[in-house]
Parts: structure tokens; C-alpha cells; sequence
């Protein structure tokens, strides 16, 4: 019996361990699941009031980069007017490139010490290239949005801007060459690299991110989509965001920009009264100052103004006629070139820069602004006693109209 009870132990003792090499071969074999790597992302609020500054956060693999596109679903017409000779053939190819598939709102957020990047971007000025500041900072990881966009391309000539054409349709392009033209699309229409980037990414050694971005006020309402990227392919779910307008601030759809009308309300009167006084409508006064004041793409602010000058104009027109200052033989043969030229310029708004419009415009008006200043002189007025004739005769006629208005 003494000698049953050690045998005993020694085989319960061995099918003990024979359990736990059984239990541990099993736990060997077992694969272990490991989570793929995702990127989370958060906003710190929802809703917007014509704009206003959002915080955003989240987190990535360890060691991956962050980068954030932000983009409005609203969609607005873009182009660009490829007038550059070629690097091989040295020839202009008189290329125009349209879209009306451009998010109303668009930005990247790269990481803060990319900031220095976008410095020397900003001081190369206009010649600064979209495509170089994505590929040096990393921004091109979360550049998707735009790189979609439906893109038509033309073969421009001058008589199809003079006709009001925008050219021969090209074939499609491919969807590499859309990636590309999307970029000089998107720089064409934002102009600046500070509208288009803001380096405010902050990440700590596990992953977790922050970044600010400013979403101007004036920008287009509604929906705002935020997704962060580590890589082409490994990016975060959408996070949505809404941003709220009410009048007097409106939206204009062709412009992707929203405006207090107050502002261009009392702008306009000022501006027509004194423009009818000249004989015009005023647009050659409100375009530049439109144009200096508010965000807006500079066709879109021509196409606005000229029917804005109907009111002017025909209010302008009866009131003239009734002190009989009109002479339709001329002003009918005029306005045939007048509706010749509206033909002519909305063309050549597209295959112009806001820079060479307000060089050409600005031009004029100096022009313009001197033949009237030289024309006030007192040695040009002693010179055309004609002329003062006529100027006295016109302001005879306005007291004689006005006397019998203020009897009737």
C-alpha cells in the first residue's frame, strides 16, 4: 500500500501535464485575429453659422501620417485655359478644360511642420504649382474628391469665342490626365494657396491626431464631408458637418460663395445714381468693386452686373427720353454694337485670368478717367464754346422739364 499511493501521484501528475501540453499545443495552433488598422475621425460640433473655426480629432495606426480633406457637396463651374507652350513641341495648344463638377468649398489639412512648405509656395506667388505643394507636403494621400470631377476639354480658337462657342469637343480624357487637370482646374479657381491648405495637424506618438480648420464666413452652406487618410486606400468613414445661412446672407450657386446683400444693396444705389448720370448703368464701377470686396470668381461677377444694368438703364432711358436728351438713330445703331460685343466678351471671359481682367480693366478706366478730367479743363472747355452750347441747351431743358412736372 505504501508503495500504491507514490505510483498514484506520479500518474495523476503526469496526465495533469499531459492535459496542459494538450491545452498549450492547442493555444499554439489557435491563429490569433489581429484588428486590421483603421483611422477614426470626430468633430467637437456639428453645426456652423456662416462659418466659424472646427476642431477635429481622431486616430491612426502608430507611425502613419494624417492628413484631412474637407470638401462642400455643393458643386460649382470651374475651368482652365491651358495657353502654355509645350515642353516638347514648344507649341500653344489652346487648350480649354471645363467643370461644373468643383466641391463649392475644398482643403487639405497636412501636419503643422509641413508648414514652411506652404511658405515658399506663397512666395512664389502666382506661378505656384498645386500639383508640387500636394506631392511636398503629402496632401496628395487625401486629394480624392476633385480627382473625380466630370472634366470636358475643348480645342478654343477666337472665332468660337467671338461666336460665344467654347471650341471643338475633344475626346475624353483619361483618368490619370483628369487627376491632373482637376489640379489646375481647382488652382485656377481658388487662386491662393492659403484657400486651399492650412498646416494644423498635430500628432502624438499613438496615433492620436488634432487639427483646426477655418471655414470662412462667406463660404457656401450646407453639408461639409471630413475624411483623414494615412494612404490612398486606408481612410476613415466621412464625418458631416452643417453649415447655416439666413437672409440677408444668400447664396450664389454659380459663385460657390454666400453674401450679406445689404452690403451690395446700398453699394449699387450709390453707384447707379451717379452712372445714369454719365449715361451708363454703372457696371464699369460696380464690376471692380465687386470684385475687391467679395470672393467671387471675376465672370461671375461680370455675368451678374450686366443684367443688373437693365434696371438702371431702362429707368435711365424713359426718364431722358421724357426731356427728349435721346437720339434713337444713333443710340439704335450703337446698340447693334453693344449686342455684338455681349456676344464677344462672355467668350472671352473664359480664356482670361482674374489678373489679366483687372490689368485690361483697369486700364480703361484710367484711360476713360483721364479723357474726362481733361475734358473739365478750363482751357478745353474755352476751346469748344460748341460744346457749351450744348451743355447750356441740356440744362435748359431739364429746368423747363422739371418746372412743368412740378405744375402738373
Amino acid at each position: 500500500m505504501m508503495i500504491r499511493k507514490p505510483l498514484l501521484a506520479m500518474f495523476a501528475a503526469c496526465l495533469l501535464s499531459g492535459t496542459g501540453l494538450v491545452r498549450a499545443a492547442d493555444s499554439a495552433a489557435a491563429p490569433v485575429v489581429e484588428e486590421p488598422p483603421k483611422v477614426t475621425v470626430a468633430v467637437d460640433r456639428t453645426t456652423l453659422s456662416n462659418g466659424g473655426m472646427l476642431k477635429i480629432t481622431g486616430k491612426a495606426p502608430p507611425g502613419r501620417q494624417v492628413y484631412i480633406e474637407i470638401y462642400n457637396e455643393h458643386r460649382v463651374r470651374g475651368f482652365f485655359f491651358d495657353n502654355r507652350p509645350d515642353r516638347e513641341t514648344g507649341k500653344i495648344p489652346y487648350k480649354l478644360y471645363l467643370s461644373s463638377d468643383l466641391p463649392a468649398f475644398y482643403h487639405i489639412l497636412v501636419p503643422k511642420d509641413a508648414q514652411p512648405i506652404l511658405d515658399k509656395f506663397i512666395r512664389d506667388g502666382r506661378p505656384w504649382s498645386y500639383s508640387g505643394a500636394l506631392s511636398n507636403t503629402g496632401g496628395e494621400i487625401a486629394y480624392l474628391n476633385p480627382g473625380k470631377m466630370g472634366i470636358a476639354a475643348y480645342q478654343a480658337s477666337i472665332m468660337a469665342s467671338i461666336t460665344g462657342a467654347r471650341g471643338t469637343p475633344l475626346p475624353q480624357i483619361d483618368e490619370k490626365e483628369s487627376v491632373r487637370r482637376s489640379m489646375q482646374i481647382m488652382k485656377a479657381r481658388y487662386r491662393t494657396v492659403e484657400r486651399l491648405f492650412t498646416a494644423s495637424v498635430e500628432q502624438g506618438e499613438d496615433g492620436s491626431f488634432t487639427a483646426h480648420v477655418n471655414i470662412p464666413e462667406g463660404s457656401a452652406p450646407d453639408s461639409y464631408v471630413i475624411t483623414a487618410a494615412v494612404s490612398k486606400k486606408l481612410r476613415s468613414e466621412p464625418v458631416t458637418i452643417d453649415n447655416q445661412v439666413s437672409f440677408p446672407v444668400v447664396y450664389m450657386e454659380n459663385a460657390g460663395t454666400s453674401v450679406n446683400v445689404l452690403v451690395p444693396f446700398f453699394l449699387v444705389l450709390a453707384v447707379a445714381t451717379f452712372g445714369v448720370l454719365m449715361g451708363a448703368g454703372g457696371g464699369f464701377i460696380i464690376t471692380p468693386v465687386m470684385l475687391m470686396l467679395f470672393p467671387i470668381p471675376h465672370n461671375v461677377v461680370a455675368g451678374t452686373v450686366t443684367p443688373t444694368v437693365l434696371f438702371s438703364q431702362g429707368s435711365g432711358v424713359i426718364n431722358y427720353s421724357r426731356i427728349k436728351f435721346i437720339s434713337w438713330k444713333v443710340g439704335v445703331i450703337l446698340g447693334c454694337a453693344m449686342l455684338a460685343g455681349g456676344f464677344i466678351g462672355p467668350g472671352l471671359t473664359t480664356l482670361i485670368t482674374l489678373d489679366q481682367f483687372k490689368f485690361v480693366f483697369g486700364w480703361i478706366l484710367f484711360i476713360l478717367a483721364a479723357l474726362m478730367f481733361w475734358q473739365t479743363t478750363p482751357g478745353y472747355i474755352a476751346k469748344n464754346k460748341k460744346e457749351q452750347a450744348i451743355l447750356k441747351e441740356f440744362q435748359r431743358r431739364a429746368e423747363e422739364a422739371a418746372a412743368a412736372k412740378a405744375k402738373a
